[in-house]
């Protein structure tokens, strides 16, 4: 039997990092930063993400899946709307695309890139990647339904000029948002759990490590998981606070470069994901890709179920336009993205040529969003 890898006693680093990153988001809030002060801020943003999936394991061992991996993306999710929302009140008409900028790059970097990474790892580590078909069908199902919904149609409808909803049609995408992200969220944690809890392979099995090398690990005590979730809500505000703070220098280079604006919302996105991206490598190196789908497919609904209607609240005090309908190029990536997803989770198994297929998508994206 394999000692467990899973040091679940939080160190020292772990407590002191996301503290150390609050005081350094604090300091540099609504400042001029001079370049030697950025630097200290992006080190300690990576640090708050190293601290962020620490603690987000810590949690997730204590109440088992598929409620961890909610956690984190809840957690991450609810923080990146209140930036994004924030953004959007103070940066007047030049922000009218950032909601949808900011979710469509989500979609992109969870379905694609957090996706891709995990089925890679996991093919690397034992030939075949396999998960539940019933779970990640769902949550892609709903994924795309949502993503349709609230990126795709506003591009079509005709109450409004240009790719906007009207209020009415704004409010019933809202609605339809909560409505279909409470309902995946009962399905996933309460009617159908078993759909979204790692499956053992061949190689757990052999060599007695069940579904994961932490299987094994003792699960922390309530304390100390409250502990670590407090420390996670902090790390996390760390991660995208400070993400923030770094997002005049990363706009001054965009802008130096001659690239779009909108890769600065891209930037910003992969920041803000990294704790998540880091969650699910981590988990599909440990034979739990069910677990990497959880985070990727989770994260990517909440970031349309919670930001839709926190923006229709924010709506009736932004005074400019809202631009939520994706352009032509991006919808076919869209479109890309929902029909290689199909085909990999149809199966409940996958190999390097789905994970690598997933990232050329992804590499696409990025592409275009610097030379459109």
């Amino acid at each position: 039997m394999r000692r467990a890898v899973l040091r679940l006693p939080a160190a020292a680093w772990t407590v002191l990092v996301p503290l150390v990153s609050l005081l350094a988001l604090v300091l540099s809030w609504g400042r001029d930063l001079p370049g030697f002060a950025v630097a200290i801020v992006a080190l300690c943003l990576a640090g708050a993400v190293l601290a962020a999936v620490h603690h987000a394991e810590v949690v997730a061992h204590r109440v088992g899946e598929p409620f961890g991996s909610l956690v984190l993306a809840v957690a991450v999710t609810v923080i990146e709307v209140a930036l994004i929302v924030t953004l959007m009140v103070d940066g007047g008409p030049k922000t009218a695309s950032l909601a949808r900028d900011t979710v469509f790059a989500a979609v992109m970097i969870t379905c694609n890139g957090i996706v891709g990474l995990s089925l890679l790892v996991g093919a690397l580590r034992n030939r075949v990647a396999v998960f539940n078909p019933e779970g990640s069908g769902a949550a892609l199902a709903s994924v795309a339904t949502l993503a349709t919904l609230s990126l795709v149609l506003p591009t079509f409808t005709t109450s409004k000029p240009g790719p906007e909803f009207s209020t009415a049609q704004l409010a019933f995408a809202a609605c339809a948002s909560l409505a279909l992200y409470g309902l995946f969220v009962s399905v996933q944690t309460i009617r159908h759990r078993d759909y979204f809890l790692p499956v053992a392979t061949a190689t757990a099995t052999a060599t007695g490590t069940g579904t994961g090398d932490d299987s094994h690990a003792v699960p922390p005590t309530a304390r100390a998981a409250l502990i670590s979730l407090g420390l996670l809500l902090v790390a996390l505000v760390a991660v995208v606070g400070n993400a923030k703070a770094v997002s005049p220098t990363i706009e001054s280079a965009v802008a130096e470069a001659g690239l779009p604006q909108a890769v600065v919302g891209v930037v910003i996105a992969l920041l803000v994901l990294l704790p998540e991206t880091l969650a699910a490598v981590r988990a599909a190196s440990r034979d739990r890709v069910q677990t990497s789908l959880n985070l990727a497919y989770g994260s990517a609904l909440a970031s349309i179920g919670l930001t839709i209607p926190a923006i229709v609240l924010a709506s009736l005090w932004l005074s400019g336009p809202l631009l939520l309908g994706l352009g032509p190029v991006h919808m076919v990536l869209l479109a890309l993205t929902v029909a290689v997803g199909t085909l990999t989770v149809v199966l409940g198994r996958a190999t390097l040529l789905q994970g690598g297929v997933h990232l050329v998508v992804l590499a696409a994206y990025l592409f275009l969003a610097v030379s459109p």
